[in-house]
Protein backbone atom coordinates (compact mmCIF):
# COMPACT_ATOMS: atom_id res chain seq x y z
CA UNK A 1 0.00 0.00 0.00
CA UNK A 2 1.47 3.37 -0.97
CA UNK A 3 1.69 6.17 1.56
CA UNK A 4 -0.39 9.17 0.76
CA UNK A 5 1.16 12.48 1.69
CA UNK A 6 -1.07 15.22 2.90
CA UNK A 7 0.16 18.45 1.43
CA UNK A 8 -0.65 21.70 3.20
CA UNK A 9 -1.08 23.98 0.21
CA UNK A 10 -1.66 27.01 2.44
CA UNK A 11 1.72 26.51 4.12
CA UNK A 12 3.43 26.12 0.75
CA UNK A 13 1.73 29.16 -0.78
CA UNK A 14 4.16 31.67 0.69
CA UNK A 15 1.33 33.73 2.16
CA UNK A 16 2.17 35.93 5.12
CA UNK A 17 -0.69 36.59 7.53
CA UNK A 18 -0.82 39.86 9.44
CA UNK A 19 -3.22 40.17 12.37
CA UNK A 20 -4.23 43.76 13.06
CA UNK A 21 -4.90 42.81 16.70
CA UNK A 22 -1.10 42.71 17.04
CA UNK A 23 -1.04 46.47 16.43
CA UNK A 24 -3.53 47.42 19.16
CA UNK A 25 -2.00 49.23 22.15
CA UNK A 26 -0.46 46.61 24.44
CA UNK A 27 -1.59 48.37 27.62
CA UNK A 28 -4.71 50.21 28.66
CA UNK A 29 -4.73 53.89 27.71
CA UNK A 30 -4.45 56.24 30.67
CA UNK A 31 -5.98 59.71 30.81
CA UNK A 32 -4.37 63.02 31.64
CA UNK A 33 -7.19 65.56 32.06
CA UNK A 34 -6.05 69.17 32.09
CA UNK A 35 -9.30 70.07 33.87
CA UNK A 36 -7.69 68.94 37.12
CA UNK A 37 -5.10 71.70 36.76
CA UNK A 38 -7.44 74.64 36.06
CA UNK A 39 -8.00 77.47 38.51
CA UNK A 40 -11.69 77.41 39.50
CA UNK A 41 -12.23 74.87 36.73
CA UNK A 42 -11.97 77.63 34.12
CA UNK A 43 -8.53 79.16 33.78
CA UNK A 44 -5.06 77.78 33.36
CA UNK A 45 -2.64 79.88 35.40
CA UNK A 46 0.86 79.30 34.06
CA UNK A 47 2.79 79.53 37.34
CA UNK A 48 0.37 77.25 39.23
CA UNK A 49 0.19 74.83 36.31
CA UNK A 50 3.98 74.54 36.08
CA UNK A 51 4.22 73.99 39.83
CA UNK A 52 1.52 71.31 39.79
CA UNK A 53 3.27 69.46 36.98
CA UNK A 54 6.52 69.32 38.96
CA UNK A 55 4.77 67.54 41.84
CA UNK A 56 2.53 65.29 39.72
CA UNK A 57 3.22 61.51 39.89
CA UNK A 58 4.34 60.79 36.34
CA UNK A 59 5.32 57.20 37.14
CA UNK A 60 1.67 56.14 36.83
CA UNK A 61 2.02 56.57 33.06
CA UNK A 62 5.14 54.39 32.74
CA UNK A 63 5.15 52.50 29.42
CA UNK A 64 1.46 53.18 28.73
CA UNK A 65 -0.30 55.19 26.03
CA UNK A 66 -1.67 58.47 27.41
CA UNK A 67 -4.64 60.51 26.23
CA UNK A 68 -4.16 64.20 27.03
CA UNK A 69 -7.34 66.28 26.94
CA UNK A 70 -9.41 68.84 28.81
CA UNK A 71 -12.91 67.75 29.78
CA UNK A 72 -13.85 71.23 31.02
CA UNK A 73 -15.26 73.87 28.71
CA UNK A 74 -12.17 76.02 28.98
CA UNK A 75 -9.68 77.54 26.61
CA UNK A 76 -6.37 75.78 27.14
CA UNK A 77 -3.32 77.23 25.41
CA UNK A 78 -1.39 74.92 23.12
CA UNK A 79 1.79 75.30 25.14
CA UNK A 80 0.05 73.50 28.03
CA UNK A 81 -0.20 70.35 25.89
CA UNK A 82 3.43 70.80 24.90
CA UNK A 83 4.47 71.06 28.54
CA UNK A 84 2.58 67.89 29.47
CA UNK A 85 4.17 66.11 26.50
CA UNK A 86 7.61 67.14 27.73
CA UNK A 87 6.92 65.50 31.10
CA UNK A 88 5.53 62.34 29.49
CA UNK A 89 8.48 62.00 27.12
CA UNK A 90 10.51 58.98 28.13
CA UNK A 91 7.73 57.82 30.47
CA UNK A 92 4.65 57.06 28.36
CA UNK A 93 4.83 54.68 25.40
CA UNK A 94 2.65 56.98 23.27
CA UNK A 95 1.08 60.42 23.88
CA UNK A 96 -1.82 61.92 21.97
CA UNK A 97 -3.96 65.03 22.41
CA UNK A 98 -7.46 63.59 22.41
CA UNK A 99 -9.90 61.26 24.13
CA UNK A 100 -9.05 57.66 24.99
CA UNK A 101 -10.85 56.52 21.83
CA UNK A 102 -8.97 58.99 19.64
CA UNK A 103 -5.70 58.02 21.30
CA UNK A 104 -6.33 54.32 20.67
CA UNK A 105 -6.98 55.04 16.99
CA UNK A 106 -3.84 57.20 16.72
CA UNK A 107 -1.77 54.52 18.49
CA UNK A 108 -2.99 51.83 16.09
CA UNK A 109 -2.13 54.04 13.10
CA UNK A 110 1.29 54.75 14.62
CA UNK A 111 1.91 51.03 15.17
CA UNK A 112 0.86 50.15 11.62
CA UNK A 113 3.17 52.80 10.19
CA UNK A 114 6.02 51.36 12.24
CA UNK A 115 5.76 48.08 10.28
CA UNK A 116 9.03 47.81 8.34
CA UNK A 117 7.56 47.77 4.83
CA UNK A 118 10.78 46.59 3.09
CA UNK A 119 10.34 43.34 5.02
CA UNK A 120 7.23 42.69 2.91
CA UNK A 121 8.75 43.63 -0.46
CA UNK A 122 7.27 41.36 -3.15
CA UNK A 123 5.35 39.26 -0.60
CA UNK A 124 1.82 37.90 -0.75
CA UNK A 125 0.00 39.25 2.31
CA UNK A 126 -3.22 38.22 3.98
CA UNK A 127 -4.71 40.70 6.43
CA UNK A 128 -6.56 38.61 8.97
CA UNK A 129 -10.27 39.26 8.92
CA UNK A 130 -11.56 37.56 12.05
CA UNK A 131 -10.33 37.41 15.59
CA UNK A 132 -11.11 37.82 19.24
CA UNK A 133 -10.78 41.60 19.11
CA UNK A 134 -12.88 43.92 16.99
CA UNK A 135 -10.84 45.94 14.51
CA UNK A 136 -12.29 49.07 12.94
CA UNK A 137 -12.20 49.73 9.20
CA UNK A 138 -9.65 52.56 9.49
CA UNK A 139 -6.96 50.01 10.48
CA UNK A 140 -7.57 47.95 7.33
CA UNK A 141 -7.35 51.14 5.26
CA UNK A 142 -4.08 52.15 6.95
CA UNK A 143 -2.33 48.79 6.57
CA UNK A 144 -3.36 48.58 2.92
CA UNK A 145 -2.00 52.06 2.21
CA UNK A 146 1.20 51.32 4.10
CA UNK A 147 2.02 47.97 2.49
CA UNK A 148 0.54 48.36 -1.02
CA UNK A 149 3.65 50.09 -2.41
CA UNK A 150 5.82 47.04 -1.59
CA UNK A 151 3.53 43.99 -1.54
CA UNK A 152 3.07 41.61 -4.45
CA UNK A 153 -0.52 41.12 -3.36
CA UNK A 154 -2.82 41.93 -0.45
CA UNK A 155 -5.78 39.82 0.51
CA UNK A 156 -8.35 39.94 3.29
CA UNK A 157 -9.52 36.98 5.35
CA UNK A 158 -7.82 33.72 6.23
CA UNK A 159 -5.17 31.93 4.14
CA UNK A 160 -7.68 29.20 3.24
CA UNK A 161 -10.36 31.69 2.17
CA UNK A 162 -9.29 35.13 1.01
CA UNK A 163 -10.77 38.10 -0.79
CA UNK A 164 -8.28 39.68 -3.21
CA UNK A 165 -7.73 43.36 -2.46
CA UNK A 166 -4.64 44.30 -4.46
CA UNK A 167 -2.29 42.67 -6.95
CA UNK A 168 0.88 44.37 -8.15
CA UNK A 169 1.14 45.00 -11.88
CA UNK A 170 4.94 44.63 -11.63
CA UNK A 171 6.31 41.38 -13.04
Amino acid sequence: MSEELIVNKVAESGLITLDLADYLPAKEIKSFDLKDFLFMGLILKEKDFRQALTTHDWSQYQDTPVAVFCSADAIVPNWAYMLVASYLDGVASFVYAGTKEETEKAAIIHNIHSIPSPEYEGKRLVIKGCGDKSIEAFAYLEITGHLKPVAKSIMYGEPCSTVPVYKSKKG
